[in-house]
């Protein structure tokens, strides 16, 4: 699956744009549309919202690739962008070893989506912080994840027409 214009929207409205590099509240060193810098990577400032577009387009293989690692149960699009969304906000070993994924795995999809508000806090000089923005975020994920979570028979595998 690729992620699709509601889950890039998403994404590009709570990264926020910035045309410099910034060090993010993780204190990576972060540019465009949340893009964490890499080694060797060098940016000649300012950069433009065509090239954060650019830069947002090619993180996302990485986190399509890891939501389609670590989810075995068949997604609606909302639903994938919402976990691609959350993936690339807090890193693909978040989803790994969280109950969302575990109650997903399962089959309990609307378990999983109760899950997303859990995911509110940040590191902030030792201290975890419940962070306004990302109570914003996680909410907008679980909708977006609930928006279309009937799962059709055919996303199963299942052929129509096929019952005795």
């Amino acid at each position: 699956m690729k992620i699709q214009k509601p889950g890039l929207d998403l994404i590009k409205y709570y990264e926020g744009f910035s045309p410099v590099v910034y060090l993010c509240p993780a204190g990576y060193p972060t540019i465009g549309y949340g893009h964490v810098v890499r080694e060797g990577e060098v940016f000649d400032e300012p950069i433009s919202e065509e090239d954060g577009v650019e830069l947002l387009a090619s993180d996302m293989g990485m986190y399509e690739s890891a939501v389609e690692r670590l989810i075995a149960v068949p997604l609606t699009p909302g639903m994938f962008d919402a976990l691609v969304s959350f993936c690339y906000n807090l890193g693909s070993g978040s989803l790994q070893i969280s109950t969302l994924r575990s109650k997903l795995n399962h089959g309990d999809y609307d378990g999983a989506a109760e899950q997303f508000p859990r995911w509110v806090y940040a590191r902030v000089n030792g201290a975890l912080i419940k962070l306004p923005g990302l109570v914003k975020r996680r909410n907008a994920e679980m909708g977006l994840f609930l928006s279309d979570s009937e799962v059709s028979n055919e996303e199963e595998g299942e052929d129509e027409g096929d019952e005795a």
